[in-house]
């Protein structure tokens, strides 16, 4: 839940001077004979090295590196661990058409060899002092990470930074690799019905952004990619000017600055990504549907989509009802779907509702049922129907919002207690354009959503005639609603081949 809070390169000297005295020289006349004078040099005048400005809030530091790298420390000495995360801004939402997929393959690449290094020394580094690591990419984002003892921090952050600049990739490691994210397609997607559905829907959810198209990308595309693509997206995008430095743990801000300076401050930018302009969603205004029938389907199940609004592009104040809408209506055993559907009528054997609002565009908001003992999938959906009905028309009450504000405040405090996920709320949010404060304030932000606020974004964006509904069913199977309609309405998508996912909305895959 609390990722979902939040979840231009330097300008070149223009030779001015050099083209200027060319000039001069050319055009000036030539001077008298004489004996020349003897010049006296003035003695060079050493330009100081500006240390970078650590400024810090509520105990977390921040500061940039000459190069453009922004660096987030957290200090948190209750253990001798530390780890370190490195967020690119970039993810499978950034690839070029017919690309896709990309951002997961670099990801895999990553932990090939380096000009410096030979294939799999950093990772045996780890491992050998009983340390973690891995990596993994969104929509949004692709992140690196270790977490080691605070001596080792030095090391992993050298090694980090030399593959920032100095991957080696071959047509022999590339040609190995794409066989490794082929078979992981095939595991995680294709031989998972609901991985499958999933996919499907959420192409069919967004008509045309580029979060319709899977993290772990298109098969047809995948096995297409090669050696120039990876590089291509390497040289573009892996620069320090495009990227976030998450150091968290048994650590001070002064040992991380003089550590990253020594480390990534000698990785140069390689180039200006640009800013992140993407094909965006046009106003919706159908119903749609999509249904896989499959053996492999024992309990049937739904889930409902609708786009709205995320952290990063919504008005004030609207991602955090959108965010406590959720929570009340099914973020927990003590909401509305959990109590109804689960507690007192016995129909359903999961119910709840999520909000994804931590994407760099839209979000998602959804709800999902799947039947208990003698119930079908239809009363499912329509007792979950009924509850966001009744929301709508009569909002919730100070009762309800203020159970749910605790519960997000008390996640909040837990969450200091994690060391990783500190790591993750900071640096997924700075990923897709937040800042440090912006976590900062959302306890505030959150205690400033009213109940009217709470109905309102109900009211405006769980529109049924907007929404998305998918269904897993067993073999010949359908819900009720759908067998009563004749005929699909206007825009319902019904695939008759299911294709492939990575497995959920907003996905991350590693």
């Amino acid at each position: 839940m609390l990722l979902s809070i939040l979840t231009v390169a330097a300008l070149s000297a223009t030779p001015l001077a050099p083209v200027l005295q060319a000039g001069a020289q050319t055009a000036a006349p030539a001077p008298a004979q004489k004996t020349p004078e003897p010049v006296t040099e003035a003695p060079a005048r050493e330009t100081p090295v500006q240390k970078p400005e650590i400024v810090t809030n509520d105990g977390v530091s921040d500061f940039k590196l000459e190069n453009g790298l922004e660096v987030v420390v957290i200090p948190d000495h209750r253990a001798p661990v530390v780890t370190q995360m490195v967020w690119y801004h970039v993810g499978s939402a950034d690839e070029l058409p017919g690309k896709s997929g990309i951002a997961h393959f670099l990801e895999h690449l990553m932990f090939k060899g380096t000009k410096t290094y030979p294939a799999g020394e950093f990772s045996n580094k780890v491992s050998g002092i009983g340390g973690q690591e891995n990596a993994f990419t969104s929509y949004d984002y692709t992140a690196y990470y270790q977490q080691v003892a605070p001596q080792a921090l030095e090391m992993v952050m050298t090694y980090e930074a030399d593959r920032m600049e100095n991957l080696v990739l071959t047509d022999e490691v590339v040609d190995t690799e794409r066989d490794v994210i082929l078979e992981e397609r095939r595991m995680r997607v294709d031989g998972d019905p609901a991985a499958i559905l999933a996919e499907e829907a959420n192409a069919v959810l967004f008509l045309n952004h580029p979060y319709r198209v899977p993290v772990i990308g298109w098969m047809r595309e995948m096995q297409k990619l090669d050696l120039k693509d990876a590089t291509d997206f390497y040289e573009r995008f892996y620069t320090p000017n495009n990227a976030t430095l998450v150091i968290s743990g048994d650590v001070t801000p002064e040992r991380v600055l003089a550590l990253a300076e020594k480390t990534y401050g000698k990785v140069p930018r390689r180039a200006d990504p640009g800013p992140r302009i993407r094909p965006q969603e046009p106003v919706q205004h159908t119903r749609r549907t999509a249904t896989l029938n499959d053996p492999r389907v024992s309990q049937p199940s739904f889930r409902k989509m609708w786009v709205v609004p995320s952290y990063h592009n919504a008005k004030p104040g609207e991602a955090e009802a959108l965010d406590l809408l959720s929570e009340i209506l099914g973020g927990s055993i003590r909401s509305r779907l959990y109590q109804e559907l689960i507690v007192k009528k016995g129909i359903a054997a999961a119910a709840g509702a999520n909000y994804s609002g931590s994407a760099l565009d839209d979000g998602i908001f959804s709800v999902y049922g799947a039947p208990r003992g003698d119930a079908t999938l239809d009363e499912v959906e329509v007792a979950v129907e009924a509850e966001i009905t009744r929301i709508i028309k009569d909002g919730v009450t100070e009762t309800e919002l203020l159970q749910a504000r605790n519960r997000f405040l008390k996640s909040v405090i837990f969450s200091h207690d994690n060391q990783m996920g500190m790591a993750r709320i900071y640096g997924s949010t700075l990923a897709v354009g937040g800042t440090v404060q912006d976590v900062q304030d959302w306890p505030k932000r959150i205690r400033a959503v009213t109940t009217e606020q709470v109905k309102n974004a109900a009211a405006r964006y769980l529109v049924e005639a907007r929404s998305v509904t998918s269904y897993l069913l067993p073999p010949a199977d359908e819900p009720q609603s759908a067998q009563s309609e004749q005929q699909p309405d206007a825009g319902q998508i019904v695939p008759l081949q299911p294709g492939t996912s990575d497995g959920g909305t907003q996905g991350v895959v590693q």
